[in-house]
């Protein structure tokens, strides 16, 4: 089995709060990269999905598959959104991206969104995740009542990826699938200055959960996408490459809706677009002789850097955290008995 190419994180609290304040600064004013979307090789042939791929830096990432000739699913909740995405990317790239109906707050959704995408594909070559949300109030669930950030951005894209497992397992032999999941430097602060970490006891609601901030639970989120990366290379990496890319502070409308919207009007000239924002995880998807590196963290744009945490016992935790929450939800499984 491939094993993850960088060292353990060693914390420490100094160190920590300095490179936090570090990466933030480098996420909006990242070094400028050699590698740009015109080195995409051409992808004829190649099936990918995209989730979140109707706006922001999903949309931009299927528009460099498109040009590049790849056959792309944009996965988003919004039908009526995603329909009208794939109209402006079908009229600046000549070419038609394929709606998936996903919402990664929903487990029954996801499975029938994996569903759906498998009776048509017999290989998916490349596995954006990508969608997710931002900040969101610590009043909102999902529908299976996880915490909001939690649910989405690291539970939901890990049930959508162990669906889709047959179908990335099945690429042709000599070469294996990709999976990159976005996440961010505010990974960083997914824990307490104790260490790195997760909190199970605030995946779900419940007074710890209730005394943590937006911005915490956000933060714990994008920590899990990095583990989820690591774990997921340490039990398949002989058969699939994957990457946790943090694109940098991008101006999207993620945040549209939450407390620091208010804020994004001052500081939305000092970020990064869209565009450039794709340019890591579209680096990490399909740039050739970057396998050795397999399970590495990804900083704009296009760089090699150290997560907070590579832990093989917290990765084994999550992972097996994650199974049981599956699996409670299979067992249940009255939506399919109808």
């Amino acid at each position: 089995m491939s094993t993850l190419s960088l060292d353990y994180y060693v914390f420490d609290p100094a160190s920590h709060i300095i490179r936090s304040i570090v990466s933030c600064l480098r996420s909006s004013f990242p070094e400028i990269s050699q590698w740009g979307v015109d080195k995409i090789p051409d992808l004829q042939g190649d099936v990918m999905i995209v989730t979140g791929g109707n706006t922001g830096i999903g949309k931009e990432t299927c528009k460099a598959l498109l040009k590049k000739n790849a056959k792309v699913y944009l996965a988003a909740r919004d039908e009526r959104k995603a329909l009208a995405a794939i109209g402006e990317l079908e009229r600046e790239t000549g070419k038609k991206a394929h709606y998936l109906h996903l919402d990664l707050a929903s487990l029954k959704s996801i499975k029938a969104s994996a569903e759906a995408f498998m009776s048509k594909e017999t290989t998916l070559h490349l596995l954006f995740n990508n969608a997710g949300v931002m900040l969101p109030s610590t009043q909102k669930h999902t529908e299976d009542g996880y915490d909001l950030s939690f649910g989405t951005n690291a539970l939901g894209h890990f049930y959508f990826t162990k669906l889709l497992f047959p179908v990335l397992f099945n690429v042709q032999e000599g070469r294996k699938a990709r999976v990159i999941n976005t996440t961010s430097w505010v990974h960083l602060w997914g824990s307490s200055l104790i260490g790195p970490g997760v909190e199970f006891d605030t995946f779900k609601d419940g007074p710890k959960r209730r005394r943590k901030g937006e911005f915490w639970l956000y933060g714990q989120s994008k920590l899990a996408n990095v583990i989820f990366t690591q774990e997921l290379v340490r039990r398949y990496g002989d058969k699939v490459v994957s990457f946790a890319a943090h694109p940098g502070n991008v101006n999207t409308d993620i945040v549209r809706g939450t407390w620091f919207s208010l804020q994004w009007p001052i500081v939305n000239r000092l970020v990064l677009t869209p565009a450039q924002g794709a340019i890591t995880q579209l680096w990490a998807g399909t740039e050739k002789g970057i396998e050795e590196h397999n399970g590495a963290y990804l900083v704009p744009l296009a760089r090699f850097s150290k997560p907070r945490s590579n832990d093989p016992v917290l990765g084994r935790e999550l992972w097996e955290w994650f199974e049981e929450q599956v699996k409670i939800f299979e067992e249940s499984n009255w939506v399919w008995n109808d």
